[in-house]
C-alpha cells in the first residue's frame, strides 16, 4: 500500500522545500494560531478584571447593609399570611376572569343575539367578530355597572378599610351575583338543577352557587334563542318576497341574495336597527 504525501499551506513568496526547511519563517498557521490564543488571553483577562470589580462591589454591599437573599422564608406573622391568601385569590381571579365574564354577566346573551343580527343579515364577516366582541364587553360592563357598584361599596371598600375580612368580603360579592343570577334566570332553569342536584325545597338565597350558575347559563342561551328568532322574522320576509319576485320575473339564475341583501342593509339602516337592538337588549335585563 502507498501512501500519498498531503500538499502543505506554503506561504506566498515561499516554496515547500523552503517551508519545510527554513524553520525560522513561521508559517500562516502558526501565525493565526498565536493570534487566536493572543485574543482567548485579553478576554479572560478582562473576566477575571470584571469578576474581581463584582466581587469588590458585592463586599462594599455588604458593608452597606445590601444582601441578596435568595432562600425562601415561610410567614410567621397571620398578616404575612393574609397577603399571601390575597395574591393567591388575585391570581385566581385573572385565571378564571375570561369564564366569569362570559357565563355570570349579561354577556352570554348579547354576544348570541349579536351574532344571530349577522346570520339573519346574511353577512359573513361583517360586522367583524372581534368588533362585535368588543362591543359586547362595553355594553356588559354598562349593564352590569350597578351590580359592580354594589360589589364596590359593600365589599371592596369595606375589605380595602381593614373592616371586614376576605371571607366577608367574598361572600357579599357572590350574593350581589347570586341576586344578580336570580333575578334574570327562570325558576324552571334553577329548578332543574335542583332536581340534579337532589335537593329538597330551598330558598333562592339559599342556594349554591353550583346550582344558581348552570341554571342562569341555560336562561341566558334561551333567551338569546327567543330574540335571536325575533330578528329573523322580517328578514326572512324579504328574502321570501325578493325570491318571489325573481320567480315571477323568470331571473331564476339570478342569486336572491344579491338583491335582498341590499334591503335588508337599509331596512336595518332606516328603522334605526342597531340603537333598538341595543335599547332592547339593556331593558331585557333587571339590575
Amino acid at each position: 500500500m502507498q501512501y500519498r504525501r498531503l500538499p502543505i499551506w506554503v506561504e506566498p513568496g515561499l516554496s515547500e522545500s523552503d517551508a519545510t526547511q527554513s524553520p525560522g519563517r513561521a508559517p500562516g498557521l502558526r501565525r493565526t494560531l498565536f493570534s487566536t490564543v493572543a485574543v482567548v488571553s485579553l478576554i479572560l483577562t478582562f473576566l477575571w478584571l470584571g469578576e474581581g470589580s463584582v466581587f469588590a462591589q458585592a463586599r462594599t454591599n455588604s458593608t452597606t447593609g445590601y444582601n441578596l437573599n435568595l432562600g425562601f422564608n415561610l410567614p410567621n406573622q397571620p398578616r404575612d399570611v393574609d397577603i399571601a391568601i390575597r395574591i393567591l385569590f388575585t391570581l385566581t381571579l385573572l385565571t378564571l376572569a375570561p369564564s366569569l365574564v362570559m357565563l355570570m354577566t349579561s354577556f352570554t346573551r348579547i354576544v348570541i343575539v349579536f351574532s344571530f343580527l349577522r346570520t339573519a343579515l346574511s353577512l359573513q364577516g361583517t360586522p367583524s367578530s372581534q368588533l362585535l366582541i368588543g362591543f359586547s364587553l362595553f355594553l356588559t360592563y354598562f349593564i352590569m355597572a350597578p351590580t359592580y357598584q354594589r360589589i364596590n361599596e359593600d365589599a371592596l371598600q369595606p375589605y380595602s378599610a381593614g373592616q371586614i375580612t376576605s371571607q366577608q368580603a367574598f361572600e357579599r360579592a357572590s350574593g350581589h351575583m347570586r341576586n344578580f343570577m336570580l333575578a334574570q334566570a327562570r325558576p324552571k332553569d334553577v329548578e332543574v338543577f335542583v332536581g340534579l342536584a337532589r335537593m329538597g325545597p330551598t330558598p333562592p338565597d339559599q342556594l349554591p352557587m353550583r346550582v344558581i350558575i348552570p341554571g342562569f347559563i341555560l336562561s341566558e342561551l334561551r333567551t338569546g334563542f327567543q330574540m335571536g328568532f325575533l330578528l329573523f322574522i322580517p328578514f326572512i320576509l324579504i328574502d321570501f318576497v325578493v325570491a318571489i319576485v325573481l320567480m315571477s320575473l323568470g331571473l331564476m339564475m339570478l342569486p336572491p341574495a344579491f338583491i335582498s341583501l341590499p334591503l335588508k342593509l337599509l331596512l336595518f339602516v332606516l328603522v334605526d336597527g342597531w340603537t333598538l337592538l341595543v335599547r332592547s337588549l339593556a331593558d331585557s335585563f333587571k339590575v
